[in-house]
């Protein structure tokens, strides 16, 4: 059951996305709009290591991502250069042409890899709002009416 509704999310969730991406560090907490990859139940997307995003992340792994009615809490990890990951750029190249021609080939550029860790899901079931948690941890799922 579990296996089964956590790849029924990732399908509505899709391959690429714009994400928010949350970081924080030292009592600062900022956001900002990503463009990512998703396989494999992860979370793929490249930035620049000098940048503000990646200093708090390897400070503090801890990330929230928002896609419209889902939250996820996760571990970002650097995985090394966006061109080195075949199945990552394939997708990137394929669905953010101009970002992979302009940034992928950058020095400073890197591959961020998201884990999630936990997953909260706003749905409705018969018109009634039903909060859906996924923990990726413990590989369970738990539904909560919101009345």
């Amino acid at each position: 059951m579990y296996e089964k509704k956590l790849s029924e999310l990732f399908r509505t969730i899709g391959k690429v996305r714009k994400v928010v991406l949350s970081t924080s560090y030292d009592n600062r907490v900022t956001s900002r709009m990503m463009s990512f990859v998703i396989f494999d139940n992860k979370f793929y997307c490249q930035t620049d290591k000098t940048f503000l995003k990646y200093q708090q992340i390897k400070s503090n792994p801890n990330v929230a991502l928002c896609i419209d009615n889902i939250q996820i809490e996760g571990i970002a990890k650097n995985i090394g250069k966006p061109l080195e990951n075949k199945k990552f750029i394939s997708l990137f190249k394929q669905y953010y042409k101009t970002s992979y021609e302009i940034y992928s080939f950058l020095e400073n550029e890197i591959l961020l890899e998201i884990e999630p860790t936990f997953i909260g899901v706003w749905t409705y079931k018969d018109f009634i709002p039903v909060r859906e948690f996924y923990n990726l941890k413990t590989k369970e799922i738990k539904e909560e009416l919101y009345l």
